[in-house]
Parts: structure tokens; sequence; C-alpha cells
């Protein structure tokens, strides 16, 4: 831990910079807008800098701003970000890391505040670290991922955003299924957790919702689909239903075997500047629909299917009443800390902000950082936890009551049946009790 604590005292250079990297999430800006009016009326400049990390890298001192009262009024009410964002990364290089803590320098910034997700956090740990002292690093968690180790299960701002706005599209396209008689194949941002999916899956009550997290290990496109089929075969046969929705996490591609996506023709594998998949690059709802589609193509039973991606359409959405209350709070929590109004907090050169049983809190990055990888740790969706196991109780997917109910077991070998060849009972199980096996 002593390698983020410094002496007490306060940094010579008393301006105060704020930055945006990584996606889009609602309430950006009323983070920008909190901490400009207060840090303001204690007599402190704000240093607005656009594009995240990627004019700092370059020692460019022109793409920023200081913020006053008429920049950030109501602007709390606005999605997107005034200041811009950018996935550009100054820990790839130890020359970059260096001229972005010299052009903070430059700039008379001893105070940093980072608006982002884990690679943003990470970011920012490694300037308080290598700034020595004279940089003091405050990161405010935003990500519709909600996938930063906060305590207490509490959100990541602009989580509860991206859930209320994508609630209501699958609220839309569950009625045109219904409508329609068909399926959907909706797959929901979210880069190593299934929060977000999980969240609007559960809340509209899909048919489904398939996470990362509910695999032991990687995860094969064709168990993913025998999951989509069996639920298929199951609603029609049992509830004489040929409409559905899915909800899919996109990070299920993170734990894709990469010879696996190599083999799908079309698709190009590609990563950011962090290294990770440009998930975005890879069409996983178009991919599973073709693949189950072609399923029951060849079983003589055609049906459509539609895909969907969910996930641009929430990142900039104008922020709802908890975020816009939220993020008030930790932007003057920001301030707090930067002028060490917290016990503890004045000790420490960097550290995340949350708000803990409606109080303010200040993790260390050192202890966020996982120890094996030297990255900031990921929270995942803890498939043993109640909200896990109450949103799987109204899912409609194969269960081993279904193959072990002899009624149940014979209509849905019935409904896998084609015209040219039968599916007996211990065919069906043989084929399908894999999933319940994991």
């Amino acid at each position: 831990m002593a390698q983020n604590t410094q002496p007490s005292s306060k940094p010579s250079n008393n301006h105060i910079g704020i930055l945006v990297g990584g996606g889009p999430a609602p309430g950006i800006n009323g983070v920008i807008s909190a901490l400009t009016l207060e840090a303001r009326s204690r007599a402190h400049r704000v240093i607005g800098i656009y594009d995240g990390f990627q004019w700092l890298m370059r020692g460019d001192t022109k793409h920023v701003k200081e913020m006053d009262h008429d920049d950030v009024s109501r602007i709390h009410f606005q999605g997107g970000s005034i200041l811009n964002t950018s996935r550009a990364n100054p820990t790839k290089k130890t020359e970059d890391l260096q001229k972005v803590i010299a052009t903070l320098d430059a700039l008379k910034i001893g105070y940093l505040a980072t608006i982002g997700g884990d690679d943003t956090m990470f970011a920012a740990s490694q300037v308080a670290k290598h700034a020595g002292g004279r940089i003091r690093v405050c990161h405010i968690p935003k990500t519709i991922d909600n996938d930063l180790p906060l305590p207490g299960e509490i959100p990541t701002f602009g989580f509860e955003t991206a859930r209320q706005r994508g609630f209501e599209l699958v609220q839309n396209l569950m009625e045109d299924s219904r409508t329609t008689g068909r399926w959907y194949f909706i797959v929901v941002m979210g880069r190593s957790a299934g929060h977000l999916a999980l969240g609007i899956g559960k809340a509209s009550g899909a048919t489904l919702t398939i996470i990362p997290e509910e695999f032991r290990g990687p995860v094969h496109l064709e168990t993913v689909c025998d999951i989509l089929e069996g639920a298929i075969l199951k609603r029609k046969s049992l509830w004489s239903r040929a409409d559905g929705v899915a909800v899919v996490a996109e990070g299920l591609l993170e734990r894709v075997p990469a010879e696996e996506l190599s083999a799908i023709e079309g698709v190009r594998i590609t990563h950011d500047s962090y290294g990770h998949l440009r998930l975005a690059e890879l069409d996983l709802a178009y991919i599973l629909k073709t693949l189950v589609e072609h399923r029951f193509d060849a079983r003589g039973a055609p049906i459509t299917v539609v895909h969907k991606n969910i996930g641009y359409e929430l990142r900039s959405a104008p922020p709802i009443a908890f975020d816009c209350e939220y993020v008030r709070t930790l932007g003057y929590g920001a301030v707090e800390f930067f002028l060490g109004h917290y016990q503890d907090a004045e000790k420490l050169a960097g550290a995340l902000i949350c708000l803990v049983d409606g109080k303010l809190q200040f993790l260390d990055f050192v202890d966020l950082l996982d120890p094996k990888t030297g990255k900031s740790q990921i929270r995942v969706v803890d498939v043993n936890k109640p909200s896990y196991k109450i949103a799987r109780e109204y899912m409609i997917r194969l269960e081993r009551e279904d193959l072990e109910d002899k009624d149940k077991l014979r209509v849905l070998a019935e409904a896998a049946s084609s015209h040219s060849k039968s599916c007996s009972p211990d065919e069906f199980r043989a084929r399908f009790q894999h999933l319940l096996d994991a």
C-alpha cells in the first residue's frame, strides 16, 4: 500500500483537472457540473481536459478549457460528455505516462479527477503512483457495465439509466415478438460482466437471459446455441408459443476461444488500446441467429429470428433521477478528497470514490488492483446470490426436471423431430444433458 501513499502536504499546484475516459455513460456531465461548481466555490480553478488522456500523452496543453459557472449550469440533464472521451491508454509506454504527468504540471494541475471505468481507473492509479505526490488523483466510477469493484453492490453511475432505457427497448421488442410470432435475440453491451444484460432481462421478464458468469470455463458458441434451441423447443412444445426474447450478454465473446471466432466467415478480430477484444466488431446477435436458424432449417421446421444489439443507444442517454442525484454526490466528494476533508483521505495520492450506506468512502487504488494481473479488479455477477437465482426461476430454458419427467421429455423430443427423422426421448436427453451437467 505504500506505493500509493504520499506525505500529508498538499500539491504545490492547486488547479483541479477533470477528464473522461472510456465509453460514454449517463451522468458524466453531472459529475463535471457538481465538481466545477463546488471547486469554484472554494476558490479553485477547474481545467476541463478534452478527449481523455489523448492530448496529455502528446504534451498538448491547448485542448483544455477553464470551466466556469455558465459552462456547467444545467448540463446535468444532458447525456454524453461536454469534454468528450477517448480510450487513449497512457500506460502502454513509459514515455506516454511521463508526458501526461509533465503536461499536467505545465497546466498547474495538482488535483486530477478521472471519470471512467476499469481501464481509466488503472491509468489514474499509474498517474498517482508515478507523480511522486505532485498530483492527487480521484477516480469517479463510471460505466454502464457496472463492473467496477464497489462495495455493497453499489452501482457504478450510468448503470441504472442504461438499465432503464434498455428495459424500455426490450419491453417494446417483447410486444413485437408476441405480435408477430417471432423470436428476438438481443445482445446487450457489457465487456466482462453480465450485470446490464441480467438487469434488463430480469426487469423486463424476457424469456431467458444468458450471461458469461453462468459458465465455469470457456464459452462455446455451440453451447450457447444449445441453450437457445432448447428454450425455443420448450416454449413451443409446452406453451404452444412461437415467440420469445433472449437477452444475451455481449461479454460471452470474451470467453469464446479465439479459434472459434476466427473460423466464422467474415469475422475479423481486433483489439483496443488496452488490449481488449473489440466486441462491437463481432455481431454476436447475428452469429447466434444464423446458427440457430440453420438448426431449425435442417429439421424442416424453419423459424424467424430477429437479431438486435443494444448498447450505443444507452450510453449517451439523458440520466434518470437516480444518476442525476448520485453523480452530484460523487462530484462534491471528489473536491472533498482533494482538499483532505475526510479522515485518512489526505494520506492517499489516489483513490476511487464511492458511496456506502450514504457515506462517502475513498478506496486506495492499490487495494483495487488484481495482484495476479496488476490491472483493475472486475466485479462480475455472483450466480450464487438470490438475485441471480430468482432471475433463473422465471426464465424458460431446459431444466433438469424437463429431462426427468417422461411426459415433458416425450413432448420435447417430438418438437425436436424432423419430417425425415424422429428424435427419441433418449436421444433428446443425450443431446441436451450437458447443459444441466455444466
